[in-house]
């Protein structure tokens, strides 16, 4: 009766522990996500072509590559994207940098750390570009 007592105990604590851990994993970086600040790019300062940019804050984490053509968002896509993902919110939000022409418009409700992250990373793409 002790060993198995002593086995569920073992069990139970690698639960607890798994259990405290994932919700660390989950809670990480919500509220630095929260005050992300965008910054404008000027696209008419970029070359054509395309460049890659990622922004790294654990499971927001992602890399993106951007195509500028004739100093306009021609295209945007996601090399490696976040550890939730939900496409119809990157295909939103990449549907309106392209839309407005630039890099910071309103993110999707529900989902403001994950279009706060991909903004960053598009910002970075274009900010390595002009150094």
């Amino acid at each position: 009766m002790k060993k198995i007592l002593k086995i569920v105990l073992v069990v139970l604590s690698v639960f607890i522990l798994i259990g405290v851990g994932g919700i660390y994993y989950l809670n990480r970086g919500l509220d630095s996500g929260k005050e992300i600040v965008i910054n404008n790019i000027d696209l008419s300062l970029l070359e054509d072509g395309v460049y890659y940019g990622e922004y790294r804050a654990g499971r927001f984490s992602n890399k993106v590559r951007v195509e500028i053509a004739n100093n306009k968002f021609k295209d945007i896509s996601l090399l490696d994207d976040v550890t939730f993902a939900k496409p119809e919110v990157t295909e939103e939000l990449f549907n309106r940098i392209i839309k407005n022409q630039e890099n910071n418009v309103d993110v999707i409700s529900g989902s403001t750390i994950t279009c706060k992250a991909y903004l960053k990373g598009i910002e970075n793409a274009l900010i390595t570009a002009n150094q």
